[in-house]
């Protein structure tokens, strides 16, 4: 499952020039590391010190791969005195859906943060719907004299690994083009 880590630093003054040429060889480091798919930077557009740094890793062993690697912290160490990280954020798979509209959302939102709650919800009730009429049919109607409570147990115990695994990838990789657009 792909991983995103986005890292809000900010940058001394006067040391930008010094902090886009870290930057910049911190990713050509990490392009070799295998499972890396891209990242880059932004200058945040409300605090001209700020800076958001973005990495996406096919999966989170590939991010743990590099953030624990000897070259990391060699590249980490160049880096001290020109900027200090502020927040970090990491979203992979479902999980974003749920990642808070925060400051850094809005600043990285070229780079792939999740859509508006609105598109969000219509997203997941494309799926959910189906899915659960289907459950509903296909399980818990053969499921007489069964309380009320355990059938709502089975329902979500196979819903939501089905949503999270399943359904949810295949609706968004669809509609990635709706969701994408502001």
């Amino acid at each position: 499952m792909h991983v995103t880590t986005s890292v809000a630093r900010r940058v001394e003054p006067g040391r930008e020039h010094d902090f886009v040429a870290w930057t910049d060889a911190g990713i050509a480091l990490v392009r070799t590391f295998p499972g890396f798919l891209g990242g880059g930077w932004l200058r945040s557009s409300a605090d001209p010190s700020e800076y958001y740094v973005i990495y996406r890793f096919a999966s989170d062993s590939d991010r743990q791969a590099w953030t624990q690697s000897p070259v990391r912290k060699a590249w980490i160490s160049r880096g001290e005195g020109v900027a200090i990280d502020r927040v970090e954020h990491r979203l992979s798979g479902v999980e974003g859906w749920f990642e808070p509209q925060s400051t850094l959302t809005h600043a990285v939102r070229v780079m792939g943060a999740p859509p508006p709650r609105w598109k969000q919800a219509i997203t997941i009730w494309l799926g959910f719907f189906p899915l659960s009429l289907a459950i509903n049919f296909g399980v818990i109607a053969h499921l007489e004299g069964v309380p009320l409570v355990l059938k709502t147990l089975i329902a979500t115990l196979i819903n939501t690994p089905l949503m999270v695994y399943l359904v949810l990838p295949w609706i968004t990789a669809r509609l990635r083009r709706w969701l994408d657009s502001r």
